[in-house]
Formats: C-alpha cells, sequence, structure tokens
C-alpha cells in the first residue's frame, strides 16, 4: 500500500571497507598469538588457518542469505525463517549478550594498557573508555562509523608494517641478518606437542577471529547492503589469509617458540628482535587502538541487535526509538549498562562475579555460528537457485562440513579441562534464553481472546484505534455495522509505531522515523478514503507509537461515545502483551469495542 522510503546514507563505502577488513583484528591477534604459538610451536599458523577457513564459511554462508533475503536482523532472521522464532530468539539474544560481555572486557583489556603509562585506579580506567565509547555512538552513526574507520586503519597498518618489515628480516634483506627459518624447526620440532596441538589450539584461535559478521549488520546502515556484504564475505578470504595466517607464520620464525617474551607480546617481542626502538610503546599503543575498536563495534553490534529484537517483538518496543540523528539510544544506553555492571563485577569480584560472566559467554558464539550454518542449509533447499546471487560453495558439502566442524570444537571444549566451564555455563546461557523464549511466547498467548463488547446506546462520535488491521474487513465491517443509520461520525487513530507497521524490521536506525510516520501516514490515508468512499463521516491522526497514550490524546480531543480496538489474535499482537484492550476499558468511561481480525500477508506493510 505504501512506498518502502530510500534508505539514507549512514555509513560511508570508505567506512564499511575500514570496518570489513579491520573487523577481525582484535587484541586476540597480537596479544593471544603468543599464547597460541608457545601452546602449539611454530605450526601455530596451521591452526590459524583452519580457524580462519571455518570463519570463511561462515560468512559464505551468511553472504548466500543476505543477498537473497536483505535483513536490517541478518542472521537472527534467517535462524527464524529456517527454524523457527526459538532459533531468531536464541540468536538475537546470545549475540547480544556475547558482546555486551566482550564490551566490558575489552573496557578492563584497556585500562590495563592505559597503566602501563599512567597510575589510575583499573576501574576507573575503564569507566572513562566506558564513556568515551558510549557517547560516540549516541552521537551519530556516522561518528561510530568514522572512529571505526580510524581504528581499524591503525590496526590494519599496524600489521602490514609488521608484515613488511618481518619478511625482509627473515628473507635477510635486513642489515647484518641472513636468511634464517630455523625458529620453524630448531627448537624440539615443527610441532613439539604433536599434530593434535593444532587442533586444540583452534578452540583459543576462534575467538580472536569472531567479528567479520559486523560487516553484515553495519551494512543495513549503508547505500547499498547488498555490496557490502558480498564484498565483505569475499574479501574475508585475503584478511584472514594475510593478517593472521601470515603474521603468525612470521612470528614463529622470527622468534622461537618457546620464548618467554613472545609469550607475554609477540610483537613487541619480534619488533625489539629487529631492532625498532620504541617497540613496546608503539604496540602498546596500537593494542589499545584495538581494544577500542573492538569496544566501539561491541557497542554498536549490541545496540543494533536488541534494536532487530525489538523490531520483531522480542524484545521491549521502547528499543526500536531513534533520536533525530537515527541512533537507537535507548538500545545503545541498555546495552553500555550491562558493560558497566562488568566494569564494576570485575573491580568488586574479579574471580568469581567476572569470571562467571566471561565463562557464561564462553561458547556463545559457536552456538550462533552452528544456528547460522544450519539456517543456510534449510533456506539453501527451500529456495531456488534462479533467487540466488551468491552461493555457498560446494553445497551441501561443505556446509555439513562446516556445521560438523563447529560441533567438533564444543566438544573439543568440553574435552578440555581449561575451557569445559565455558562450555558447560554456555550451555546454561543459551538455557535461560530458551526459557525466557517459552515464558515470552506464553505470557503473549496467555490471554484468551475478548469478545467484543458492544456500546450500550446506539453511538454517534467512535474513535478507532487499529494499525496493522486498519483495513481488516473484520474492522471496516464492524465500522458499517456500528453505522447501520449512516449518523455516526468516525475519528481513526495511527499510532506511529515502527513495530506496527514492519519498517522497524525494513529499515536501519537512521531512517525508521521517518519510514514509519510515511507507512503510517499511507494507512491513515487509505482507511479515510475506503471510509468516505461509503459516504461516512470520517476523520484521523497518526498518533504516539505508545497506543495507550494516542489513545487518551484522541479521547481528549474528539470526545467519543464508543471506542473501537482492532487487533491481530493475541500470539501475534504486541497490543496484548500489554493488555491495551483491558487498559483502556480501566482508563475510560465509554465503551470498548475489541475487534479481532485474521492477519493478512500483504496488509499494508512495507515488503
Amino acid at each position: 500500500m505504501s512506498a518502502t522510503p530510500t534508505l539514507k546514507k549512514a555509513l560511508s563505502q570508505r567506512q564499511l571497507t575500514m570496518i570489513a577488513i579491520g573487523g577481525v583484528i582484535g587484541a586476540g591477534l597480537f596479544v593471544g598469538s603468543g599464547v597460541v604459538i608457545g601452546d602449539t610451536g611454530p605450526g601455530a599458523f596451521i591452526t590459524y588457518g583452519l580457524a580462519g577457513v571455518l570463519i570463511i564459511m561462515v560468512m559464505r554462508m551468511l553472504a548466500e542469505m543476505a543477498v537473497a533475503n536483505p535483513s536490517t536482523g541478518s542472521f537472527a532472521d534467517y535462524a527464524r525463517a529456517a527454524l523457527g522464532n526459538w532459533a531468531g530468539f536464541s540468536v538475537g539474544w546470545l549475540y547480544w549478550y556475547f558482546w555486551v560481555i566482550v564490551v566490558g572486557f575489552e573496557a578492563i583489556a584497556g585500562a590495563t594498557i592505559i597503566q602501563y603509562w599512567i597510575d589510575v585506579p583499573l576501574w576507573l580506567a575503564a569507566l572513562v573508555l566506558m564513556i568515551l565509547m558510549t557517547a560516540t555512538n549516541l552521537f551519530s552513526v556516522s561518528s561510530f562509523g568514522e572512529f571505526e574507520f580510524w581504528f581499524a586503519g591503525i590496526k590494519v597498518a599496524a600489521i602490514v608494517v609488521f608484515i613488511g618489515l618481518g619478511t625482509l628480516f627473515v628473507l635477510g634483506l635486513w642489515p647484518s641478518k641472513s636468511l634464517d627459518f630455523s625458529n620453524l624447526w630448531s627448537h624440539d620440532g615443527f610441532l613439539p606437542f604433536g599434530a593434535m596441538a593444532i587442533t586444540v589450539g583452534v578452540v583459543t584461535v576462534i575467538f580472536s577471529m569472531v567479528g567479520a559478521e559486523i560487516a553484515t549488520i553495519a551494512a543495513a546502515e549503508s547505500s547499498d547492503p547488498e555490496r557490502a556484504v558480498t564484498k565483505a564475505a569475499n574479501s574475508v578470504i585475503v584478511r584472514i589469509a594475510v593478517f593472521f595466517v601470515g603474521s603468525t607464520f612470521l612470528l614463529a620464525t622470527i622468534l622461537p617458540w618457546n620464548d618467554e617474551d613472545a609469550a607475554a607480546s609477540p610483537f613487541v617481542a619480534a619488533f625489539t628482535e629487529m631492532g625498532i626502538p620504541y617497540a613496546d610503546h608503539i604496540m602498546n599503543a596500537v593494542v589499545l587502538t584495538a581494544v577500542l575498536s573492538c569496544l566501539n563495534s561491541g557497542m554498536y553490534t549490541a545496540s543494533r541487535m536488541l534494536f532487530v529484537l525489538a523490531a520483531r517483538r522480542e524484545a521491549p518496543a521502547q528499543l526500536v526509538r531513534v533520536t533525530r540523528r537515527g541512533v537507537p539510544a535507548i538500545a545503545i544506553l541498555a546495552s553500555s549498562v550491562v558493560g558497566f555492571l562488568c566494569v564494576i563485577a570485575a573491580a568488586v569480584s574479579p574471580d568469581t562475579v567476572f569470571v562467571f560472566l566471561l565463562n557464561s559467554s564462553g561458547a556463545v558464539i559457536l552456538f550462533v555460528y552452528l544456528l547460522i550454518a544450519v539456517s543456510q542449509i534449510v533456506l539453501r533447499y527451500r529456495t531456488p537457485d534462479s533467487e540466488l546471487r551468491v552461493k555457498m560453495w560446494l553445497f551441501p558439502v561443505l556446509s555439513i562440513i562446516t556445521a560438523a566442524a563447529i560441533v567438533a570444537i564444543l566438544v573439543q571444549m568440553g574435552l578440555q579441562d581449561d575451557v569445559r566451564s565455558q562450555l558447560v555455563l554456555s550451555l546454561v546461557s543459551w538455557a535461560v534464553v530458551i526459557l525466557l523464549f517459552l515464558a515470552n511466547k506464553w505470557f503473549v498467548g496467555r490471554r484468551p481472546v475478548v469478545e467484543g463488547v458492544a456500546a450500550t446506546t446506539r453511538p454517534h462520535r467512535v474513535l478507532v484505534l487499529a494499525n496493522q488491521t486498519v483495513q481488516s474487513k473484520e474492522m471496516l465491517d464492524e465500522l458499517r455495522r456500528i453505522d447501520a443509520d449512516r449518523d455516526a461520525t468516525y475519528f481513526v487513530v495511527v499510532p506511529a509505531s515502527p513495530i506496527e507497521t514492519g519498517t522497524a524490521a525494513t529499515h536501519g536506525p537512521l531512517d525508521v522515523a521517518e519510514a514509519t510516520r510515511e507507512v503510517a501516514q499511507q494507512r491513515l490515508d487509505d482507511t479515510l478514503a475506503t471510509l468516505r468512499a461509503e459516504n461516512l463521516e470520517a476523520d484521523g491522526e497518526l498518533g504516539d507509537y505508545r497506543p495507550l497514550r494516542a489513545l487518551a490524546a484522541a479521547v481528549d480531543s474528539f470526545r467519543p461515545d464508543q471506542i473501537v480496538i482492532s487487533t491481530l489474535p493475541p500470539e501475534e499482537s504486541v497490543w496484548h502483551r500489554f493488555d491495551v484492550v483491558d487498559r483502556a476499558r480501566a482508563e475510560h468511561s465509554v465503551p470498548v469495542t475489541h475487534v479481532v481480525v485474521t492477519p493478512v500477508a500483504a496488509e499494508g506493510s512495507p515488503r
């Protein structure tokens, strides 16, 4: 019924490109690579390669689904479409939980680095970093993009410089240095702990690569989402091969795998070995940048997932509210609150509460990736090849292998004493999410359909409150019945809600408000035109996004003697969840007729 408004350009292609390039580079590479090399040996770059292949496969599957079915909800929507509402609910909330814990953890990590230069309490430095990144995200979408552009740029530049200088060093093109690859085998061999150490290390490495999928979420706020998603998926191969596998290979070649300095800070140790002055200060600054980048991206990603959950009626409706700059401020603040709580937990109870929070999210991202893989397999069989512009390679073989590999990593976590608690507590987190889903489903459907209450006397001034159902046959039939004698006056109120109009499911935060007003206005105009075409006296207005407030304002101005509220069935209506009909009857002295309509697929919602 209404044209979908054109998306505004919030994130430039320049910003998206750098977000895609730098998205997988975090402090886990700059610091964690030393631990992996120490636990695996010189062959650690193979571990990074195996984990990288898994990430590449997941990104390719995401690209196939995203290009075939563009959605601001990204992989949460694909899981919902393939496996049911429980899967979409699980992916959305698990992914949000993972990133808000990461936000708190990265704030602590950044504060630790700051202490290298400044003697300041850890909690205070972490708090300042949290406030700065929250403010950056609250200001505008483009401010997030610009900060992330420069953060990612510094990370990429540092890796490129290291790879360039490290290559010259190992090839003997460095002053007073000859060709030397002996560190790959001269200290107890290439794999001192055996071949199985390669697969054990994948459990650690996989988490340092998380973040490639952020580009698919950020793309929803770009001018060309399809191009951005495809480009991000294709470029992840080069990024992982060069930045992770390449840099790890050079680290293992430049330094002995059992070097204690390398275990603590491998890039600093490598630069020091090459004779680069002030290597510790330079790399600490780079690592701080990587931490801030992850903190910035984590805040952005968590808030957008909350926005999507609210748009799908799986989180409070207020979370879809955006500022004039197109920022989902409430979703950002809700996410940052959890980050602040993590900082407080780290300060008050670092060895119990904080560790519990970290462990309870440890395997969550693997659950999300597993649901993505299974969703792609299911949706691929449902989608004709002619509708697929991007395809998963060698389907279904590689898709099944990818899903099996993720399960194998989870099993490996269960077998390793040091990470078993992460698997167990993460499973508990998933169980809690499933219970919340069931509770939400019960809450929505717990009330029986309320029968309509007829007016005690024939009404003359009828106030109609509806949104999704505003053009339904049942509602129009009810209005015709009320005006059997052709002497009633109607006033139609359509709450300008991004949830009921469907725009929260099809638009990013930047332009959802404009799109909501346009769709709601179109619905109102069409309804008034229909009523007037039948010679009924009708007027109307757009109301507050909260239906009860929209109703109260209209009651004050129109003074009706009957109210008609039209909703979808309880299991599909967010108005039932908030008892709109019962509360309207309690708050207003005039009779309230409740019309429950049959859902219609193309009922005025933008598609």
